[in-house]
């Protein structure tokens, strides 16, 4: 069987990968019930969210309004397979339905995604197998834990 066209990137296309997207994450043995828990029976809003949130990145329209940092702040355990196994499932989906560079785009989105709530994560000590635990900087132990500064660690790094 023939591989079908890329689709053109608008809405209805980031609506098809959206739904795609989260029914294989809502089947997936590690992130289904991570996702169960936390969605619950609000998947309709959550999916419309995620098409905003797309459209808005990818499209420009502004039609996505929250605080993504929060959201994920506020989840009980995230752990790295849960980050890997997110990613590929992303990847799988965006590859199938995009141009490569429109697929390479949002792919890396959601790596960066992933990076800023990982690193917040870590920060606050938060749902990860191995947090970070006495200093901001792990190279760095003359900072404590909940640093006020925002700027560099005290080592330079």
């Amino acid at each position: 069987m023939m591989p079908l066209p890329p689709l053109p990137l608008d809405r209805s296309a980031l609506e098809r990968l959206v739904d795609r997207f989260y029914a294989d994450v809502r089947a997936d043995a590690a992130l289904g019930p991570l996702f169960e828990a936390a969605i619950g029976d609000r998947w309709p809003a959550h999916l419309a969210r995620m098409v905003d949130f797309w459209c808005t990145v990818m499209l420009g329209s502004r039609s996505f309004r929250g605080d993504v940092m929060a959201r994920h702040l506020a989840l009980p355990v995230i752990e790295a397979r849960h980050y890997e196994r997110w990613l590929a499932l992303w990847t799988l989906h965006t590859a199938a339905l995009f141009e490569p560079a429109a697929a390479a785009r949002m792919q890396g989105v959601a790596a960066g995604i992933a990076r800023m709530v990982r690193l917040a994560r870590r920060r606050r000590g938060l749902g990860e197998a191995a947090p970070v635990s006495a200093s901001i900087h792990p190279a760095c132990p003359s900072r404590g834990a909940r640093s006020r500064r925002r700027a560099r660690p005290a080592c330079g790094a």
